[in-house]
């Protein structure tokens, strides 16, 4: 099994790199994303492998951080994901925006994806949520106020800020963010802040 090559890049296909090593030419699916960041012919690289086996073919499937392959794996336990859908997200979210966007119930984001529909969105959401904050360092109080956002027991306020915030062009990811960033600034004043003076901090973060 094979799970790593470090070699020259020999040429591009329209999803896939061969990679000469020591001679011997290796044919490498990539993402949309891992092949635009691979160096130009002739010189070195390496990627982490996943190697698959059928009974009429060996594929191998490359990725330039062990992270994004743990998420091709992931991704391919939901039903309805195969290793072209998964390779189709990682195309358009690198791994830790895809753990965040998983994690904080943003189903427009993975729906960016070719072949994920709202359906599929919905279901990798709701399936992978728990396991996403393993793959990156997202803040427990961003999960907290999404989740809170997105089944209506956010405290009136703050949804009215994260409303406001998403009506001036933000994200919604965005917005909620910031508005958690200025709660946590808050501290013990947040539970009586309006959302007027929430609006305000929460701009004030986006224009970090």
């Amino acid at each position: 099994m094979i799970g790593k090559l470090k070699g020259i890049v020999d040429s591009y296909g329209e999803d896939f790199v061969i990679l000469d090593v020591n001679g011997v030419g290796y044919v490498v699916h990539c993402s949309a994303r891992t092949l635009q960041r691979l160096p130009k012919p002739g010189e070195a690289t390496d990627l982490a492998i996943d190697t698959h086996v059928r009974e009429d073919m060996i594929r191998l499937y490359g990725f330039r951080v062990d992270a994004e392959r743990e998420w091709f794996r992931l991704l391919q336990t939901v039903q309805g994901v195969g290793t072209r859908v998964a390779l189709g997200v990682l195309s358009v979210l690198e791994p830790a925006q895809l753990a965040t966007a998983i994690a904080t119930g943003d189903k427009g984001a993975v729906a960016r994806a070719p072949g994920v529909g709202p359906r599929l969105a919905a279901r990798l959401v709701a399936e992978l949520k728990d396991k996403a904050p393993a793959f990156a360092p997202i803040d427990p109080a961003l999960i907290a106020l999404t989740g809170a956002v997105e089944d209506r027991t956010a405290p009136q306020p703050v949804a009215d800020a994260i409303s406001a915030l998403v009506n001036l062009g933000y994200a919604q990811i965005q917005a909620s963010a910031a508005i958690a960033a200025a709660l946590k600034g808050l501290g013990e004043e947040a539970g009586t802040v309006e959302a007027k003076t929430l609006i305000r901090l929460g701009l004030r973060e986006l224009a970090r």
